[in-house]
């Protein structure tokens, strides 16, 4: 029946829609990206409790489950992980133009061995270059994200995965050889690889297969078993130092132990299998101070000795 202009019915408002708070979708995506409700709560700096009611009031809103609670952990339902990955996109994009308009501190993340070997003895040319540039640093070497761990720039081994859309700048290729301190080569009369057989060999857990790498590089007809390995290159430099043994190490790494005398590499250095990159932020690679860190890296990865010229005068003739 259709109605007069007498008895016409005034139009019904538009129900308003709701809309999830943003703190609880903050919730949701810290868990299901650290597979805990814990883990979530201590990044966000709220207790489980607010955690969990916030997801609750999610699944309750949409009508189906976000997250299968288990004794000891949580997974993300299919429902749940598709609408994790699309705010963790969303909060990534909103961080990075903040960022843009109100940069923080530049940020430098690397090993903590290229850290104490190499970056140290050297980040003193950079401060007086840029005196006015706050530089931080983050020891890590596996993957980051970028906006979350607000990191501008990061050394790493081409051998790990680098985050997505990241800015890539090759550096230089890692050369890789046996080293030890003067007195464990004399005493240990090492001239030929062939003598590496009566030495304790040394190796690291961040590399376990290093002196595998170096005896195909090499060209060589042989086979060794490390004995000790240590958690860390910088563990590793050292015991060779103390006159442990023989360690395998990146020349980059040695290079000034080799320069003072404390170490020697009996047989040189050969290109391994990996190069050195840089990563950078893609959100800030046109901010100055991001380009002139990476400016400055590039010369210092790129001076002299850091890795096919010779050494024979730090370490004795190669045999």
């Amino acid at each position: 029946m259709q109605a007069t202009e007498g008895n016409s019915q005034p139009a019904r408002a538009a129900q308003p829609v709701r809309r999830p708070s943003l703190n609880a979708l903050r919730a949701l995506e810290a868990t299901v990206r650290l597979s805990s409700m814990t883990a979530a709560a201590e990044e966000l700096s709220v207790t489980h409790g607010a955690v969990s009611r916030h997801i609750k009031s999610l699944e309750d809103m949409f009508g189906v489950a976000l997250l299968a609670r288990g004794a000891r952990s949580v997974q993300a339902t299919p429902e749940g992980a598709r609408l994790a990955k699309d705010l963790s996109s969303a909060f990534a994009l909103i961080n990075a133009s903040v960022e843009q308009l109100q940069p923080g501190p530049l940020t430098l993340s690397c090993s903590s061995t290229i850290m104490m070997s190499w970056l140290i003895p050297r980040i003193g040319g950079f401060h007086a270059r840029h005196p006015d540039t706050e530089l931080q640093f983050n020891m890590n070497y596996d993957r980051i994200d970028f906006v979350r761990d607000k990191i501008s720039v990061a050394i790493r081994n081409n051998m790990i995965e680098p985050p997505k859309d990241v800015v890539i700048k090759d550096l230089i290729d890692e050369w890789i050889g046996p080293v030890c301190s003067p007195d464990y080569l004399a005493a240990q009369a090492i001239e030929t690889p062939a003598d590496l057989a009566h030495c304790a060999l040394l190796s690291t857990k961040t590399r376990p297969n290093g002196w595998r790498d170096w005896i195909a590089a090499a060209g060589l007809d042989m086979s060794v078993t490390p004995q000790n390995s240590y958690e860390h290159f910088y563990l590793l430099i050292q015991a060779a130092a103390c006159g442990l043994g023989v360690a395998m190490a990146p020349k980059m790494l040695v290079l000034d132990d080799l320069r003072s005398g404390k170490l020697v590499a009996p047989f040189g250095f050969v290109p391994g299998p990996y190069r050195l990159v840089l990563w950078v932020a893609p959100h800030l690679r046109l901010r100055a101070d991001t380009r002139a860190l990476v400016d400055w890296l590039t010369s210092e990865f790129r001076k002299p000795g850091m890795q096919d010229e010779a050494i024979e005068s730090l370490a004795g003739p190669a045999r």
